[in-house]
């Protein structure tokens, strides 16, 4: 959730070579509560409004759902946060 809306191809087809499914929101649509229940999921702080933040939290509470914070949106940083969350598993936990 956030990032670069130039970046949503980039960031797809880096999570497909972590074998991984992946939905980007770079922007709100309205109520985020087409977000499911995915088993990680990845905030871009510095890109993401605070409204939308609250959004996402309020529509995934009470769900066991990992999150993971980014500062930045870079490739570098959806790299590192799919390094650690999948080293535990063969297969990424988003899939």
């Amino acid at each position: 959730v956030g990032g670069n809306e130039c970046m949503e191809r980039r960031y797809k087809e880096l999570c497909r070579e972590y074998s991984c499914k992946a939905k980007v929101y770079t922007k709100m649509n309205g109520s985020m509560k087409n977000i499911g229940t995915p088993d990680l999921l990845v905030l871009f702080t510095s890109t993401m409004s605070h409204k939308m933040l609250r959004s996402v939290i309020s529509e995934t509470k009470g769900q066991n759902i990992k999150v993971a914070h980014c500062h930045t949106s870079s490739m570098s940083a959806l790299k590192n946060v799919l390094d650690i969350h999948t080293r535990e598993k063969t297969q990424c936990p988003m899939s």
